[in-house]
């Protein structure tokens, strides 16, 4: 049987990539150099980049194009298979540096001049050199990736539109956070909306380029035995987890204005939550999965009030078996009140108020140093009507997004013997890594393919964004005016004990490992 697509998913065939010249802000950043340098290459290696496509990135860093390349070489090099060494010089031919002064704060004020990375002289403090390297390539298609902090997003996309460089080809893609509240994400979609259509601008969510959250998609839509048992009649409730074992060292400044809830909850887990819990699409266009997400958020129910205390657990991990807590981490500051209040670990009970999934609870959770690293979806189906064996227990599917992408359905089987019938939950298991011979690419060449072709489908929407945000407001104020300090748990478990609490009430609880 031949492969088949679903279309509102398909990009660009890689056998007709779009030519494109993609500008990175921060391009000599953490994120470019560990993310968007390597899923640039591996794109280019598969033939999803065109031969004059170019990669320009925008820093600080007075660095010339031959600087700028000898840089990823040291830092990207050991991800090159020893056969492809020719395709990774290609790669590091399309490469382009470009100074630009950021010194301007988000007033406007101009604080200094800048130069003009391989170019020379100064101008515009490099917007000139950046028109110079785009000029006579209007028709081209321009991507500016902003992997830069959201303060920045209005300023350069003004400074984008004074130089001239934003045509109707151009695409903006803004790196998460979009804000930390309602009210400043309205105000960054609305400057860079001053700027750009909302056509042309991508909010990237790299958990939705997960090969899993795309497979949860095609489980649902394209296989027929679920959809009649996904609903409020058969399943008993969802989890979705994603936990770190790796504490804050060296971004305390950070998280104490961040904390789990604004850093995980607001975008990934309500991204996971939505693509589980959505309406089949009616159409399928690219708008259509959108269209449904949006549904989901504002069909959340509102936490408020006294409520947020009964259905939401924040906490703060502490020293434990030689790990430190989150006021001893290293930082170039000592902890201050915001230090103490700050969440590290967030559990929240949500409902779904619409048919299919009246009282069926949704569990979220996230933490730092926690025992494990793992991003995962947990469909927990009812018991049996009437089980007419002993020792019988509720299906389950796992959808794990990270470590090890895959789907596992756990299924009652009786244990091969004569005798009495003893049944034993096995699992039915796809391992992407063992089922599929081919490579499975990381979420950010997903996504940056999709940005190439101009497929919306797996980027936020402005009403999806501020759907978002509508939802999450409230818990944030009501924790602000909270005297409690966020309940401890020792850095290496599972939580702190009011999360074990919350599902326990209803004699639940968390899906562990084994468990």
């Amino acid at each position: 049987m031949e492969p088949s697509t679903v279309s509102p998913l398909s990009s660009s065939p890689a056998d007709h990539p779009h030519t494109a010249d993609l500008v990175v802000f921060g391009g000599t950043g953490d994120l470019a150099m560990r993310k968007l340098i390597p899923a640039l290459y591996h794109s280019d290696r598969d033939g999803r980049l065109s031969p004059e496509s170019r990669v320009i990135a925008m820093s600080r860093g007075g660095l010339t194009d031959a600087d700028f390349r000898g840089k990823v070489d040291a830092e990207v090099r050991d991800q090159v298979p020893a056969d492809d060494q020719a395709g990774w010089q290609r790669f590091l031919g399309r490469l382009h540096h470009v100074s630009v002064d950021v010194g301007r704060d988000v007033a406007g004020r101009n604080t200094g001049g800048g130069t003009d990375g391989g170019t020379g002289g100064t101008d515009r403090r490099g917007w000139g050199a950046l028109a110079r390297l785009l000029a006579g390539h209007e028709q081209r298609d321009r991507v500016f990736y902003l992997a830069s902090p959201p303060r920045t997003f209005g300023p350069f996309c003004r400074e984008l539109d004074e130089a001239g460089l934003v045509t109707p080809r151009s695409r903006v893609v803004l790196e998460k956070p979009l804000g930390h509240d309602l009210t400043s994400a309205q105000r960054i979609n609305d400057e860079v909306g001053a700027i750009f259509d909302e056509r042309q601008i991508f909010r990237i969510d790299h958990y939705l380029g997960k090969e899993t959250v795309q497979n949860l998609l095609v489980l649902r839509f394209a296989n027929a035995f679920l959809e009649p048992i996904w609903n409020s009649l058969w399943i008993d409730h969802v989890q979705i987890t994603a936990a770190e074992t790796v504490g804050t060292p060296g971004r305390r400044g950070y998280y104490d204005h961040a904390g789990a809830l604004r850093d995980m909850v607001q975008n990934h887990l309500l991204q996971l939550l939505t693509l589980t819990a959505m309406e089949p699409p009616a159409r399928s266009d690219r708008e259509a999965v959108r269209d449904e997400k949006v549904k989901v958020l504002q069909a959340l129910r509102p936490i408020t009030g006294t409520e947020v205390e009964r259905f939401t657990v924040r906490g703060q991990y502490v020293g434990a078996d030689g790990m430190p807590g989150y006021l001893d981490e290293p930082a170039s500051t000592p902890p201050t009140e915001a230090s103490r209040r700050v969440e590290t670990f967030t559990a929240i009970r949500a409902e779904v108020k619409n048919w299919r999934w009246a009282g069926v609870p949704f569990y979220l959770r996230t933490g730092k140093r926690m025992p494990y690293r793992r991003s995962e979806i947990v469909v927990q189906f009812k018991d049996v009507p009437h089980s007419i064996y002993p020792g019988g227990a509720p299906n389950r599917l796992v959808l794990r997004l990270q470590p090890e992408e895959g789907i596992r359905l756990d299924i009652m089987a009786k244990i091969p013997g004569a005798g009495e019938v003893t049944l034993k939950p096995v699992p039915l298991s796809l391992s992407f890594g063992e089922t599929f011979s081919a490579r499975v690419p990381e979420a950010y060449e997903r996504l940056l393919t999709d940005v190439l072709a101009g497929n919306p489908t797996l980027f936020m929407r402005r009403d999806e964004v501020e759907a978002a945000w509508r939802w999450i407001d409230p818990i944030l104020h009501a924790w602000e005016s909270q005297a409690e300090l966020p309940e401890p748990y020792p850095a290496g478990t599972t939580g702190p004990a009011g999360a074990h609490e919350l599902l326990g009430r209803s004699g639940r609880a968390w899906h562990e490992e084994g468990a």
